[in-house]
């Protein structure tokens, strides 16, 4: 079984750049989605609000050791003790002690604050690193004046389409991990003849192509899938890699369109 690569964050703990989202499934799809994707090599598992119930039963009863698991989680930007209650009642749903990631979700409202609640549970062992999600280079700065820390991962719209590179340089300069929610830009980019014209010509599909060019780009991609056949397809992009004048092609895709 493959093994996705890794980033190292910050604080040294290392991010596969593969994570499964369960971002739009139901709490039906998520237990089966979960366990799908843990039996076909991921390990990464990024969650959102309302989902933990069914990733912890998930996690609970999968053949996984907890160690070999990245385990990701949200908390709105609503101030100290609302972010604090969101996080915990997220780790007992998830049935967990600790996890490995909580991003602070979001640019409105109290996020320094929040982002406070967030460093006092990492000193607690609650969580292991702390990062945002959806913040530009504007609100980056203000956390980083507000508090002094540098976010681990910022998790923002990201694809060929939307390649956000005065973001990505601006964490690269501060050492943040750029994870890539909506990697293939909500599907969009799966009937875009650049794509299918390099999926034809590597033998492979347009998602693993969309996902390799992220790999490659050094980026965390989130894949969600409810089904079997994709969520397998999207695990096999370690047997391969674009070529360097790819890349140029895929890179010249970037047109600012968010989706």
């Amino acid at each position: 079984m493959a093994v996705p690569p890794s980033l190292a964050l910050s604080d040294g703990i290392r991010i596969p750049q593969l994570l499964f989202g369960v971002s739009g499934l139901s709490a039906a799809e998520t237990g089966r989605a979960v366990r799908i994707a843990l039996d076909t090599g991921y390990r990464g598992i990024d969650t959102t609000p309302g989902t933990e119930t069914a990733v912890g039963t998930a996690l609970a009863t999968a053949d996984v050791p907890r160690e070999e698991l990245f385990v990701s989680v949200k908390v709105p930007a609503q101030g100290y003790d609302t972010a604090r209650r969101a996080a915990d009642e997220a780790l007992a749903a998830l049935q967990l002690e600790q996890v490995d990631l909580c991003l602070l979700d979001g640019t409105k409202g109290a996020f320094p604050d929040t982002w406070r609640a967030l460093s006092r549970l990492r000193a607690d062992g609650r969580v292991r690193a702390v990062g945002v999600a959806g913040f530009g280079v504007a609100e980056l700065r203000r956390l980083i004046d507000a508090t002094g820390a540098v976010p681990a991962v910022n998790q923002v719209e990201l694809h060929p389409w939307l390649q956000q590179l005065p973001l990505r340089e601006f964490h690269a300069e501060r050492g943040i991990v750029t994870a890539a929610s909506s990697p293939a830009a909500n599907a969009g980019l799966l009937a875009a003849e650049t794509v299918t014209a390099l999926a034809a010509k590597y033998g492979k599909t347009p998602a693993q192509i969309v996902l390799r060019w992220h790999l490659q780009a050094g980026t965390v991609a989130v894949a969600a899938s409810a089904t079997t056949t994709r969520t397998r397809e999207q695990f096999g992009i370690f047997d391969f890699e674009l070529a360097d004048d790819d890349l140029t092609v895929v890179e010249e895709l970037d047109n600012g369109t968010r989706v």
